[in-house]
């Protein structure tokens, strides 16, 4: 159930006061205000990043301090646009590019753009999400995706996207690699992001 996923989420945030996390959310709830319901029943409210203080038009977000100092340590996006406005949950595509997700997302040297998505070079949205992630996911497959496959594929789509590094990563199993993996990657973008270095332990 979404209230146990939620109540670890909590449970996480509760243990761990710098850190911030993210959640994207396919949303298929019908009942007016159920997830909202769901977030306020499992304690989560308490973390969370108001709508209203996300930036529009390509601005940029808070610095993480700022987030911790306020508390406000739980960003959450949904794919139902009507959320934004009855529930005071961001719609996703306000705000965040990605590339196709599955098979169509992990052709080397190509990031195309995911169809819901505005164009990845659109940068009246901040944030830019990178999928690499096969259709179905095969466990011993993802260690090679995970891997020098992944690192390529950020730096194509920093190209893709206008010269932007990806502020999120989506992968299967991402303990899984033959190399330093999704670990390796975040810490190259976290670098780059940061101090344009390739790896955040340079900064």
């Amino acid at each position: 159930r979404a209230i146990d996923t939620f109540k670890e989420i909590f449970t996480f945030l509760t243990a761990n006061p710098l850190e911030i996390v993210t959640l994207f959310l396919e949303d298929y709830v019908k009942s007016p205000n159920g997830l909202t319901k769901v977030f306020t029943d499992s304690g989560l409210k308490k973390f969370w990043f108001p709508v209203e203080n996300m930036p529009l038009g390509g601005r940029d977000w808070p610095l993480v301090k700022d987030m911790v100092a306020n508390n406000q340590r739980l960003i959450v996006f949904t794919s139902a646009k009507s959320k934004q406005n009855t529930e005071g949950i961001a719609y996703q595509w306000n705000y965040v590019v990605e590339n196709q997700y599955g098979d169509d997302g992990v052709k080397r040297d190509e990031c195309s753009n995911r169809g819901e998505s505005a164009l990845l070079t659109d940068k009246n949205k901040a944030l830019v999400l990178v999928n690499h992630f096969k259709t179905v996911p095969v466990k011993i497959l993802t260690c090679e995706d995970n891997s020098e496959q992944l690192v390529d594929m950020i730096k194509t789509c920093y190209l893709a996207a206008g010269n932007r590094w990806a502020n999120y990563v989506a992968v299967n199993f991402y303990k899984r690699s033959s190399g330093g993996g999704t670990f390796r990657a975040v810490d190259k973008l976290n670098g780059e992001l940061l101090c344009g270095r390739d790896d955040v332990h340079a900064c």
